[in-house]
């Protein structure tokens, strides 16, 4: 098809005259390709997809059924705006119960449409052309590619084994801290499964206020934290001070598709997001919003079967791969197990790339995994495997490992 005016309209952000011209395939897509060629090369062999990165299961009964009562209310019909009260409540009661914050629900507690809409909308509240948005990698890039959209600049750290996969805030330069207005944070970690520590996040806190730089703390994976307790920063002496905390109902309420979580912490803070929020959506309906909040009230009986599932999935994964020469350990937190690849198989086979080493496991054993190059090379393997019964994800994990036990991985 020929090219259009419009292909000169396109903004620079998004490339411009060559927009849609890129013929880069990207990660995923690469991925997306190896599966369905490996499904017709062995139509008979079932893929286990363990690259997923959502909940295998539906949200529960109790959040179902308030959604069908309440879309069927006629005065949940309207736009929701900055999102209704019940909600804002609900997350300040959950947020003191499980984590020991207070927060006031009507200037510290947004309402979003996921965490993935926070991410976007923040960088408008903050960053102008030139300013920095600390982020880490390998990691989620959004708030990152929203900096670049605006003008901004994203310095990218490190996160390495040695380090526990904690950036190091002290690497970035003078000029890099006095240009910096955002630092993001994501704990427990995608990919890497790292949690937090009170002592990381005091010295965070102490960066940030020093510096004059907002903590942007991505926490959708912090009900499945299986080091102790869920951590919040805005729990650490002066963390409401310097952050905001993303939330969401995805990962600890099985609500992935839902599209709701919150903002909160810093009242200013908050207070920006919802003034750019409001000129970008209407809100989350409201059915949601109230089945959502129906869920918060009673997570101490709905998150622990989630959190016990992943973590009896992730402590076999482990076990299974540790047998087969991986060097891998129990994350501290989230679905995902971050393990350094093997250089090769002792039949001649050689992996110089995590991606190799991932399509090698779609294409020979029909197992998907996420790779990742950024900082050495890992794949990302996840424990939201479909399995409806505890008989079939011992099935599942046990095809997985008499698939990979002829490979005689050297590492």
């Amino acid at each position: 098809m020929a090219d259009t005016y419009l292909q000169k309209l396109f903004a620079e952000r998004i490339g411009g005259a060559k927009f849609g011209k890129d013929t880069t395939i990207y990660k995923f897509e690469k991925i997306k390709r190896a599966k369905t060629a490996a499904r017709a090369a062995h139509p008979d062999v079932e893929l286990i997809d363990m690259g997923v990165g959502e909940p295998d299961d539906m949200a529960p009964p109790v959040v179902v059924q308030t959604l069908a009562k309440e879309a069927a209310n006629w005065q949940n019909r309207t736009y929701a705006d900055n999102g209704i009260q019940e909600f804002r409540d609900a997350v300040a009661v959950y947020m003191a119960d499980l984590y020991g914050v207070k927060l006031d629900p009507k200037t510290e507690i947004c309402h979003s449409i996921g965490s993935k809409s926070a991410l976007t909308l923040l960088p408008a509240c903050f960053i102008n052309p030139g300013d920095i948005s600390v982020m880490t990698v390998p990691g989620y890039p959004v708030l990152g590619t929203w900096t670049k959209y605006l003008g901004g600049e994203v310095v990218n750290l490190p996160l390495t084994k040695a380090n526990r996969f904690l950036p190091q805030l002290k690497t970035l330069t003078a000029d890099q801290r006095k240009r910096a207005k955002l630092i993001y944070l994501n704990y427990p970690n995608n990919p890497t499964g790292a949690s937090a520590t009170p002592a990381f996040y005091d010295e965070a806190i102490a960066f940030a206020r020093k510096h004059k730089i907002l903590l942007v703390c991505d926490a959708p994976y912090s009900p499945l934290d299986f080091t102790g307790k869920p951590l919040s920063i805005l729990s650490r002496p002066g963390g409401k001070d310097v952050a905001v905390e993303l939330h969401s109902m995805s990962k600890g309420f099985n609500m992935t598709g839902w599209r709701l979580g919150w903002v909160c912490g810093h009242a200013d803070a908050v207070n920006a997001f919802a003034t750019v929020k409001d000129n970008a959506d209407s809100g989350q309906f409201q059915a949601i919003q109230k089945a959502s909040a129906a869920a918060l009230a009673k997570h101490r009986q709905l998150t622990p079967p989630i959190f016990e599932k992943y973590r009896r999935r992730l402590q076999a994964l482990v076990t299974m791969l540790r047998e087969l020469g991986f060097d891998a350990e129990m994350p501290g937190g989230s679905f995902f197990l971050y393990v350094e690849i093997p250089k090769g198989t002792k039949s001649g086979k050689t992996f110089p790339t995590a991606e190799a080493f991932s399509q090698w496991m779609i294409t020979e054993k029909l197992i998907s995994t996420v790779p990742w190059d950024d900082v050495g090379h890992f794949v990302r393997f996840g424990a939201t495997f479909v399995a409806k019964t505890r008989a079939e994800e011992k099935r599942v994990l046990s095809e997985v490992k008499r698939r990979l036990s002829d490979a005689q991985f050297v590492f």
